[in-house]
């Protein structure tokens, strides 16, 4: 048994008498569980040009909802090459239009910014819209 000064700055200070080791392998094994229960946020970055098609503008959009969806956060980025980077505001309409269409799922973290020759954005996922985990995504139970 040890003596452990559980608040020191309390007036007086207070001490307990207990097991250290013991203490101290139950903290690391409540942080341990903290760990593996919290939720990594990744950055998916979907990739446009000022010229996109329709098409191919719904497939981005399709998998931004899908990142959404599973709580990451979404880099959407116009390319801009030659003289396009001229027409800058035709990349802005992309990147509206993007979050018009993901408003229900998704709000933009920051607005559109010009860097170099590249515009980018982020979108953040609204907190009711992030699904909960399936029991075919989380870990396979052994039996």
């Amino acid at each position: 048994m040890d003596l452990v000064e559980v608040a020191p700055t309390a007036r007086p200070p207070v001490c307990k008498v207990m097991d250290y080791g013991r203490f101290k392998y139950e903290q690391a094994k409540r942080d341990r569980e903290a760990r593996k229960n919290q939720k990594i946020v990744d950055i998916k970055e979907l990739k446009m040009r000022p010229t996109i098609e329709e098409h191919d503008f719904s497939v981005k959009l399709r998998n931004a909802r899908r990142f959404l969806e599973e709580g990451d956060k979404v880099k959407a980025s116009i390319t801009f090459r030659g003289r396009e980077i001229v027409h800058s505001d035709l990349g802005r309409q992309v990147l509206d239009r993007l979050v018009r269409e993901l408003s229900d799922i998704g709000a933009p973290e920051r607005p559109p910014r010009m860097e170099g020759r590249f515009m980018t954005m982020m979108i953040q996922p609204k907190p009711g819209a992030v699904r909960p985990a399936t029991k075919t995504e989380q870990e396979p139970v052994e039996l």
